[in-house]
């Protein structure tokens, strides 16, 4: 029998309960906030927690937050595939009744009961980085993917001359980060670059192991392969270990990656990497406090609260605009 993702999200909520009740399951350092002191309480949801990008969300987000006097506890599960755990990790959080909530979707469907049920109890919610199909939360801070996957492929083409053979190793076909950043790619190589051919797209959850074996087998599967482009943290770093682990010299086979870490600045340093797109997490989790103080506050603002991204490379890597949204 099916079930449809609100069902699955109704069993969850009844679930979450329980798992509330038995204490944290260990993905966030701070997920046992409950908000019981007098200071604004803002619980925060992440898509993941083991990625550095994530870890600079938390950064921004917890710095922002003693700037303003505020509690903010910032929790995820362990992986990007887990959406039945993060939507326990929001149900838990509306049962604790926080000032507001923020969220990132790692399924834009299955969340909407949940944010019904906020709305329900009056908890305003702001999302970050990627959102839910509801119309309740009123903001989302969010860099735009779509363009970012464009500027990865305008560099990949760069990169390879114009033309030849490229392949991709997304993080998600299910949340709007992984769909954008693939799409922006594939359709600014066809509508600019015709002579450059994506000759294979696959998912590897943003998982190191997963991702540097679909990139081995991507490799040895298309022998004239110029190219490939890592869609999250996780992808790049996969990609980057698979050509090491196949002992390919460097720089003959052009890696594009997504966000930065020490893995990914060492790789870009070392030559293995040619280039990387990154964002401004600590910017993005300091927005996302400030959207939540304005939603408890009943202030007026935008929906979207758009931040920025660069591509970086061994030439930019030390700039003064590129070095701070460097996280490593």
């Amino acid at each position: 029998m099916k079930f449809g993702k609100k069902a699955l999200a109704a069993g969850i909520m009844a679930s979450a309960l329980a798992l509330s009740a038995c204490g944290d399951s260990g993905s966030s350092t701070d997920a046992g906030g409950s908000g019981d002191s007098d200071k604004v309480y803002i619980a925060m949801i992440s898509k993941g927690f083991q990625h550095q990008f994530w870890q600079a969300v938390k950064q921004g987000a917890e710095e922002k937050a003693a700037e303003l006097g505020v509690e903010v506890t910032f929790e995820g599960p362990a992986s990007e595939t887990e959406v039945d755990g993060q939507l326990q990790m929001l149900q838990a959080a509306i049962d604790k009744k926080p000032d507001a909530i923020a969220y990132a979707a790692l399924d834009p469907q299955a969340c909407i009961p949940l944010l019904e049920q906020a709305e329900a109890a009056k908890i305003p919610v702001v999302q970050f980085d990627a959102g839910c199909d509801s119309e309740y939360p009123v903001n989302l801070a969010q860099t735009n993917s779509l363009d970012a996957g464009a500027l990865a492929a305008d560099h990949m083409a760069e990169l390879i001359g114009g033309k030849g053979e490229v392949g991709i190793v997304g993080h998600s076909q299910i949340n709007s980060t992984g769909v954008e950043r693939r799409d922006g790619f594939v359709n600014r190589m066809k509508e600019e670059y015709p002579d450059v051919k994506i000759v294979d797209i696959q998912y590897g959850d943003g998982d190191h192991l997963k991702s540097a074996d679909i990139a081995k087998a991507m490799i040895q599967a298309n022998p004239n392969l110029k190219g490939l482009y890592g869609t999250n943290e996780g992808s790049a770093i996969g990609v980057v270990n698979a050509v090491n682990e196949l002992g390919l010299e460097k720089g003959k086979l052009k890696i594009i990656g997504f966000d930065s870490g020490k893995a990914q600045t060492d790789a870009i340093r070392d030559g293995v990497m040619a280039g990387a797109i990154t964002q401004d997490p600590i910017g993005m989790g300091a927005a996302t406090v400030e959207a939540a103080m304005k939603a408890i506050n009943g202030e007026e603002q935008e929906k979207l609260t758009g931040t920025p991204f660069y591509f970086y490379n061994a030439e930019n890597i030390d700039d003064p605009e590129i070095a701070p949204v460097l996280y490593e």
